[in-house]
C-alpha cells in the first residue's frame, strides 16, 4: 500500500507539485516545443550557410531548451522577494557597462564587441556570442521595477546619504532624475549606437513599466517629452557628424517614411535583370515580400512539416520571420495557437498582478509580460506588413540563444512570483474566520427543526414521542 502510494506520488502528482501559476508552465511548454519543431524545419539555410547538418542544429537547440528551463526551475524555486529585487540593482549598472563597450568598439579583458550584419550588438565572451539587447530587455525591466518602488519607499542610499550634505538630493524630482530618467535616457541612447528599432521598442517598453509601477501622469508626461528631445538632438548631431555616431538612424527614418517597396520595384523595371543595381533592389525587399508570400501559401492548414519554401529564398526565416515559416507550415491554425498563447500570458499575468501586494512583483510581473506579448505582437505584425521591420525576434520561438534564456530568465522570475503570490492567498484564506462557524449552523439546524416540528402541527401531521406513542399538533 505504501509502495503504491509513493508510485502514485512520483507520477501523478508531477503537475500537482509544480506551484505558481499552471497556465503559465503550460506556456512555457508549449512555446519550447513549438520551437524545437519549428526551428529544425526551418534551418535549411543557416545549416548551409555554417557548413553544419539540421540534426547539429536541432541538437543545440535541445540543449540550449534543457539549459533554458534549469534556469526557469533555478528561479522558480527561489522563494524569497527579496532576493530578486536586491540583483534588480544591478540591472542599470549591467546594461549600461556592455552598451559602453559595444559603443567604444574594443575588447575589454574578455569582452570583445562584435559587428555582425553592418551593426555593434554582439559581444563575445570566451566561446559565447551575447546579444547585448536581449539583455538590456530584462536587465532594465527588473531595474525600473526596483527603482519604482525604492521611490515610493524613500529607500534611495546614496542619495539618502548625500541629501544629509547637500539636501537638493532629498528632492523627490532629483531622486526621479537620478534613478529614472537617466537611467532610460543613457539606455536608449547606447542602444541607438546598434539599432534604431531597438531603441524605440525597448524605450517604449521601460516607459510603460515605470507607468505601471504608478509614477504620476504628469512626471511620465515629462519624460516623455525629454526622450522625445534627446531623440531629436541624437538625429542631429547624426546629421551634422561625418563619422556617424548613429549609423542606423537614416535607415530608421527610411523605412518610417515608406516607399521603399515602390522605389525598389521601379528600380528592377529600369535595370536589367542580373544587373548590380536590379540585385541590389530585389535584396532589400526579397526578405518582407517573401515573408508575405509564405503567408498566403499556407492558407488555413498550411503546407505541412518540412514542406515549407521561402524558407530557402529568407536567410533569416528562422529569427525575424519565424511567424511566417509557422503559418506557411501550418497555416492559419498554427498562427492563430501561437498568438493565444501570448494573449493567455498576457491575461494571466494580469491575474498575478492583481495577487500581488508587494509593488516591486506587480511592476516586475506586469513589465516583463508585457515586454515577452508585446515583442510578440510586435514580430507578428511586421510578419503580416503591418509595420516597417525592426528585427524583433518571436520570443521563445525563434532561433537565438541569448534571446532564448533571457526570455527563460523572464518566465521563471514571473512563475517565483505567481508562486509566492498563491502561497500568500492560501495563507490569508486559511486565517480568515470561516462564514459561519459551527454555534450558528447549530442554532440554524435547531430553528429549522422548530419550523418542521410547527408545520407538522399546522397541517395534522403526527409524530412519535419518546414513548412511542404517537403525537398530534393541533
Amino acid at each position: 500500500m505504501a509502495k503504491e502510494k509513493k508510485e502514485r506520488r512520483n507520477l501523478w502528482n508531477f503537475v500537482e507539485a509544480l506551484e505558481g501559476d499552471k497556465v503559465v508552465w503550460m506556456i512555457v511548454f508549449l512555446l519550447i516545443l513549438i520551437s524545437i519543431v519549428a526551428i529544425s524545419s526551418s534551418t535549411s539555410m543557416l545549416a548551409v550557410q555554417q557548413g553544419t547538418s539540421r540534426m547539429e542544429i536541432i541538437s543545440d537547440q535541445l540543449k540550449i531548451s534543457l539549459v533554458g528551463l534549469l534556469v526557469i526551475i533555478v528561479c522558480y524555486n527561489i522563494k524569497k522577494i527579496a532576493i530578486f529585487r536586491a540583483f534588480s540593482q544591478l540591472g542599470f549598472a549591467v546594461s549600461i557597462g556592455l552598451l559602453a563597450i559595444l559603443a567604444s568598439h574594443k575588447a575589454i579583458g574578455p569582452l570583445e564587441p562584435l559587428y555582425i550584419n553592418q551593426a555593434w550588438r554582439i559581444i563575445r565572451i570566451g566561446g559565447l556570442q551575447v546579444h547585448v539587447f536581449e539583455v538590456v530587455k530584462v536587465a532594465m525591466v527588473m531595474y525600473l521595477a526596483w527603482a519604482v518602488t525604492a521611490l515610493k519607499n524613500d529607500k534611495f542610499l546614496i542619495a539618502n546619504l548625500l541629501s544629509r550634505k547637500y539636501p537638493f538630493f532629498g528632492k523627490q524630482v532629483v531622486k526621479e532624475f537620478m534613478y529614472i530618467y537617466i537611467p532610460i535616457l543613457l539606455t536608449c541612447v547606447g542602444i541607438m549606437v546598434g539599432s534604431m528599432s531597438s531603441t524605440i521598442f525597448i524605450g517604449a517598453i521601460m516607459l510603460i513599466t515605470v507607468l505601471l509601477g504608478g509614477i504620476r501622469i504628469k512626471r511620465f508626461l515629462q519624460l516623455i517629452l525629454v526622450c522625445v528631445g534627446v531623440l531629436v538632438a541624437c538625429i542631429g548631431i547624426n546629421s551634422v557628424s561625418e563619422k556617424k555616431p548613429f549609423p542606423h538612424v537614416e535607415s530608421a527614418l527610411n523605412r518610417l517614411e515608406g516607399g521603399k517597396m515602390e522605389n525598389a520595384f521601379q528600380t528592377m523595371r529600369d535595370n536589367p535583370v542580373g544587373s548590380e543595381a536590379f540585385r541590389n533592389a530585389l535584396d532589400g525587399i526579397k526578405q518582407p515580400v517573401s515573408a508575405k508570400i509564405a503567408i498566403k501559401e499556407g492558407g488555413l492548414k498550411g503546407k505541412g512539416p518540412g514542406k515549407s519554401t521561402q524558407r530557402y529564398v529568407v536567410p533569416i526565416m528562422f529569427e525575424d520571420y519565424m511567424f511566417s515559416f509557422i503559418v506557411e507550415e501550418y497555416g492559419l491554425i498554427g498562427g492563430i495557437l501561437v498568438i493565444i498563447l501570448y494573449i493567455s500570458l498576457l491575461a494571466r499575468g494580469s491575474l498575478i498582478v492583481r495577487n500581488c501586494d508587494n509593488l516591486f512583483a506587480k511592476t516586475a510581473v506586469a513589465g516583463l509580460v508585457i515586454l515577452i506579448t508585446g515583442q510578440a505582437m510586435m514580430h507578428i505584425m511586421i510578419n503580416c506588413d503591418l509595420g516597417p521591420l525592426t528585427g524583433q525576434t518571436l520570443p521563445m520561438i525563434s532561433h537565438g540563444k541569448s534571446s532564448f534564456l533571457m526570455f527563460c530568465l523572464a518566465f521563471g522570475i514571473i512563475l517565483s512570483i505567481s508562486r509566492m503570490a498563491k502561497k500568500k492567498i492560501e495563507r490569508e484564506t486559511a486565517k480568515a474566520a470561516p462564514l459561519i462557524n459551527r454555534e450558528t449552523t447549530d442554532e440554524m439546524e435547531n430553528s429549522l427543526n422548530d419550523l418542521d416540528m410547527l408545520e407538522s402541527g399546522m397541517t395534522g401531521e403526527q409524530d412519535f414521542g419518546e414513548d412511542g406513542e404517537a403525537e398530534t399538533y393541533d
